[in-house]
């Protein structure tokens, strides 16, 4: 879709890519496009009898006339050929030649030998993510994974390092672990990290996890400390991430008590139910659990989960238990106001919901294919 500017020049219609390279020795691999059925149609339309292989007959003469060396004369033509004469006489022997009237040699070029058109720096055969494309996550800036896909095949081989400082939902981390390549994802915000470990997760299984560290995020008491008294909205990003769950907002500002939403399904229909969380990096109190008990019934939550740092107090666990109870269509029941602090998260604890399809809150990423265990790093940079 052109981008502006109609009615005062030619509307912007791509973008620019970049590449750079240290010294001569760096990677670049050709990238090719099967050939269109109608070129096929027009330019290899001869079959070979015998193996029922399409073929072309292409020119055996050299485009170079000042080549003394390949000039010769050959089944009675003088010409400047593009082989030297004993590679004339090997292509002829097997069968590779084939003679016109007159006498000159074409050479029989078989489609399936042909690696297809290379890609130029126009790419056309790459479409945007659609509203509808199944890889769409929601991240604003998602790149499709055929792009990325590309830029790593032609710059890189199995086994490479790929660095993406600012890797976001991480396609470029998906696909370089789908392509067998080693890689780093920098990002400054642990919603873009907890959003990259599930993709993960959701392509090439729970087992992902084994074969990558995550540097710079809380692993335990003292960590979520830190991050608590450092930056609230990290550490409440964090925080909804251990439990999967999806921020209400990524921007700073007014939430109207809700820090972040979970979805699950508990029967067949295929209606989502919204659980409803607070998070509180410190200061708990009662008033805190009312009000969170009113998003709920203004929200039409079925759940409501208070995540806090600190411990809570007996006032505050009887407000809770007051709520009641959700009851599934199993028949199950789950308290309807939960209360979990950031130590049992971090000791495993999750928050208590029906089961049946959990995979309601985020988009799921696509299963890529197993890759073998390596060792990756997934950073996590502070904030200026």
């Amino acid at each position: 879709m052109p981008k502006g500017h109609a009615f005062t020049r030619f509307p912007s219609t791509h973008d620019t890519i970049i590449s750079y390279g240290k010294g001569e020795g760096c990677t670049w691999n050709p990238i090719f496009l099967p050939y269109k059925a109608e070129y096929i149609e027009s330019h290899y339309n001869q079959i070979d009898e015998a193996t029922g292989r399409r073929f072309q007959l292409d020119n055996t003469l050299n485009p170079n006339s000042d080549r003394p060396n390949l000039k010769y004369e050959w089944n009675g033509h003088r010409r400047v050929w593009r082989w030297t004469k004993e590679k004339m006489q090997e292509t002829h022997d097997t069968g590779r030649i084939v003679y016109t009237k007159s006498g000159m040699p074409r050479y029989k070029r078989y489609l399936d030998e042909m690696p297809g058109s290379p890609v130029t720096t126009v790419w056309t055969d790459i479409p945007p993510i659609n509203s509808q494309a199944q890889e769409r996550l929601g991240y604003p800036t998602q790149k499709p994974e055929a792009l990325l896909e590309r830029i790593l095949k032609a710059s890189s081989n199995e086994g490479d390092l790929v660095l993406d400082p600012f890797c976001g939902c991480g396609t470029t981390v998906q696909v370089a672990q789908r392509l067998n390549r080693r890689w780093i994802g920098i990002d400054i915000t642990h919603l873009a990290i907890g959003l990259i470990k599930k993709r993960l997760s959701d392509a090439f299984g729970p087992e992902i996890k084994q074969t990558y560290d995550v540097i710079g995020e809380p692993t335990d008491y003292q960590g979520a400390a830190a991050l608590a008294a450092e930056d609230k909205y990290q550490f409440q990003w964090w925080a909804l991430g251990q439990v999967g769950a999806r921020p209400a907002d990524q921007k700073k500002g007014a939430d109207r008590g809700i820090d972040g939403r979970l979805y699950f399904h508990d029967d067949d229909s295929g209606q989502s139910k919204q659980i409803i969380f607070s998070v509180k990096a410190g200061g708990v109190s009662v008033p805190q659990i009312r009000d969170l008990v009113g998003v709920l019934t203004r929200e039409k939550a079925e759940i409501g989960v208070f995540l806090s740092f600190d411990p809570p107090t007996k006032p505050m666990l009887k407000e809770a238990a007051e709520a009641g109870f959700y009851k599934s269509t199993d028949g199950t029941t789950y308290p309807k106001l939960q209360i979990l602090t950031i130590q049992q998260i971090l000791d495993g604890r999750q928050p208590e919901y029906p089961l049946h399809r959990r995979d309601a809150t985020f988009k799921k990423a696509p299963r890529s294919r197993p890759a073998a265990a390596r060792n990756l790093t997934l950073p996590l940079l502070p904030s200026d």
